[in-house]
């Protein structure tokens, strides 16, 4: 199932344009280029397109390039927990709550 945690982004700028706040999606092309670099490949991200990737342990990687682990907990926090806890919240219970080893018994 590891196939549904890749994230498809959009790069609307060139990659030097991103200085300051550089999102995964531009981490992860970067990593792309620097590899297709190695291997005197085109560069296929300088001027923006689309780019796959996953979060990993090490950070978002591409999917053309990727070395480390998926990074499962980044997927539960981020993706899974804003949802439960939006459904939850008004059940009186939470994410947090349900997904701990600890329960409460009153």
């Amino acid at each position: 199932m590891d196939a549904l945690l890749v994230y498809r982004k959009r790069l609307r700028h060139r990659l030097d344009a991103y200085e300051v706040n550089v999102p995964p999606q531009v981490r992860a092309a970067r990593i792309a280029d620097a590899h297709n670099a190695k291997l005197n490949r085109p560069q296929q991200y300088q001027r923006g397109g689309w780019i796959e990737y996953v979060m990993t342990q090490s950070g978002p990687e591409p999917l053309e390039v990727r070395h480390s682990r998926i990074d499962y907990e980044h997927y539960l926090v981020k993706q899974l927990q804003p949802i439960a806890d939006a459904i939850l919240q008004p059940l009186g219970d939470s994410f947090v709550a349900l997904t701990s080893a600890q329960k409460v018994l009153f």
